[in-house]
């Protein structure tokens, strides 16, 4: 038997509680074997114990992101990456860098622009075509739901002015009726079908950077809400999965969604059933559907009950896509319910959440109540008649809390484009919360940042760490243990891992998460200054910040 590893000296947040009491933890062999009071957890370790000083610190369950694209973005940081940067001549600018730097690339591709850089959020291609005019240029935002493109690229893809927009997407046009170099959603794939598939290296490559990274933010565990097919120009990560999960190089644990193709219907469930079947791997499984119901506010293609208003406050004829049509969408979740899979919605405006809750409910009514824990990502727009209706089908509520804030995404491209009523429906983290629904947490990385200690301060303050702006409808705030039991117990429930992790208790296994202070013992504002010291999967240590 080996040594026990105690942490003392600081708080421990077990999951369990409305916050963190001071105490021990001990762990042997990857598991918890107590946890109480110090003195009584060394006594039981003996001599011998490997002691590790929290200094002041808080030790709690590490991390479970419920919905993120880690080998998309870890693949992303090694191509053009702008994430980083803000305004269009630094985008430029390290376009043109990363051009020059190489010349033997047939495209230039990566992404990670942000639509609040451009008036509209719709770049142009002449802003591209001054940098980079020989190759075709295809930058996704950071979003993913709209592409940058150049004039050569439209042109390789044979784009101009008498193409029709898809149905699930919109090609951007100047005044003349030409592409302007923006695309959205379905249209993307006018150009992106043309441009060439990472190679296993690459993808290998970005899930190992990804995964570091996740690891440095004390993430042990995630949910990749893509796998299995491709969207918008995110590469496939499903056989990079198994290999690492073959070889141990995955170390985190991984639920993988299964992508629904929305232009085919029933007869793929056939090959997803293969697919769950196939894709388990080490640490790896398969086991989750990912459909998406509609796009985002933005490109005006979230599904809402109300129509979007246009750039004077007037009402349009457009309330958005269902990507699915409704009455085949219950048909489907009805179907993907009882061969045992769980569904993951992307459900953004409230028509959409309304049609996922409509299927889940049909799902339930054929089926019975079962133990899928379908959830449904983003929640950006719910209407107030479908808040409670989550707890009665036993949906979970899967937030990105770091989009709930003032920001010039929310303020110049959302709200005046909802009008009142539908603003004021945005991101109802605390009316679920107050409806009993059982409440997951993730990311979207790379859509945005991957560290829950930003997404839990946006989620408490409903405004960014250091801004000035007034808090985004502070009633909707969520109280800090109730954020970060969202993401670990609720994002565990999410993936079926509360048995073995997501809070810490005696016979869990030990990915645990140190964090240099304890947050509930200093102001809410300052949530986002904490930072994590060390994380463990099942005792071993993955990640010091030293």
């Amino acid at each position: 038997m080996h040594p026990m590893t105690v942490f003392v000296n600081g708080s421990v947040f077990t999951g369990h509680g409305r916050r963190s009491r001071p105490g021990a933890v001990g762990v042997r062999d990857g598991r918890i074997v107590s946890v109480g009071e110090p003195a009584d957890v060394l006594a039981a370790a003996g001599p011998g114990a490997d002691v590790v000083d929290l200094a002041g610190g808080l030790l709690m369950p590490g991390f479970q992101d419920a919905h993120a694209h880690p080998v998309c973005a870890g693949h992303a940081m090694l191509e053009c990456d702008l994430r980083a940067l803000s305004t269009p001549d630094e985008y430029l600018a390290e376009i043109a860098r990363y051009a020059r730097a190489r010349p033997d690339l047939e495209w230039i591709t990566g992404g990670g622009w942000s639509l609040a850089s451009f008036p509209g959020g719709t770049p142009s291609r002449h802003l591209l075509d001054a940098v980079v005019a020989d190759r075709p240029v295809v930058l996704p935002c950071q979003d993913a739901h709209s592409s940058w493109v150049n004039s050569r690229a439209l042109e390789l893809a044979g784009v101009d002015r008498s193409t029709p927009d898809p149905p699930d997407g919109r090609v951007e046009r100047d005044e003349h009726g030409d592409p302007s170099g923006t695309l959205h959603e379905g249209a993307m794939s006018l150009v992106g079908r043309l441009v060439p598939a990472p190679s296993e290296a690459d993808l290998d490559a970005g899930l190992l950077a990804a995964q570091e990274r996740l690891f440095s933010h004390g993430v042990t565990a995630w949910q990749d809400a893509i796998v299995g097919g491709g969207f918008n120009g995110f590469p496939d990560p499903y056989a990079a999965y198994l290999r690492a999960g073959a070889s141990g190089a995955l170390r985190a644990r991984v639920v993988g969604a299964l992508w629904w193709d929305r232009e085919r219907g029933a007869e793929q469930i056939p090959e997803l059933i293969e697919r769950r079947a196939g894709g388990r791997a080490g640490r790896f499984a398969a086991t989750s559907i990912k459909i998406m119901q509609d796009g985002i506010v933005e490109n005006f293609t979230a599904a809402l009950t109300e129509p979007y208003r246009d750039a004077c406050g007037c009402v349009t004829a457009n309330a958005g896509l269902s990507f699915v049509e409704p009455a085949a969408l219950r048909e489907h979740v009805t179907r993907l319910d009882a061969e045992g899979f769980q569904v993951h919605f992307h459900a953004l405006g409230d028509r959409a959440v309304r049609e996922a809750l409509d299927a889940v409910e049909a799902a339930r009514d054929a089926n019975g109540p079962g133990d899928r824990r379908h959830h449904l990502a983003h929640l950006q727009v719910v209407h107030p008649d479908d808040v409670r209706r989550f707890a009665a089908l036993g949906a979970v509520a899967n937030i990105q809390p770091l989009w709930a804030c003032h920001e010039p995404q929310m303020d110049e491209l959302t709200i005046p484009f909802l009008g009142g009523r539908l603003a004021a429906r945005q991101y109802p983290f605390g009316d679920l919360w107050r409806a009993g629904v059982r409440l997951a947490a993730g990311s979207d990385w790379p859509v945005s940042s991957p560290d829950p200690l930003w997404g839990a301060h946006v989620a408490v303050n409903r405004a960014l760490p250091g801004q000035s702006r007034p808090p985004f409808l502070p009633g909707q705030a969520l109280d800090l243990a109730t954020v970060l039991t969202a993401y670990t117990a609720g994002s565990a429930y999410v993936n079926h891992l509360e048995h073995e992790t997501g809070t810490i208790e005696v016979g869990k296994d030990a990915d645990l998460t140190v964090l240099d202070r304890d947050p509930f013992d200093h102001p809410a504002d300052e949530i986002g200054a904490t930072r994590v010291a060390r994380t463990y999967m099942q005792g071993e240590l993955v990640y010091t910040a030293s």
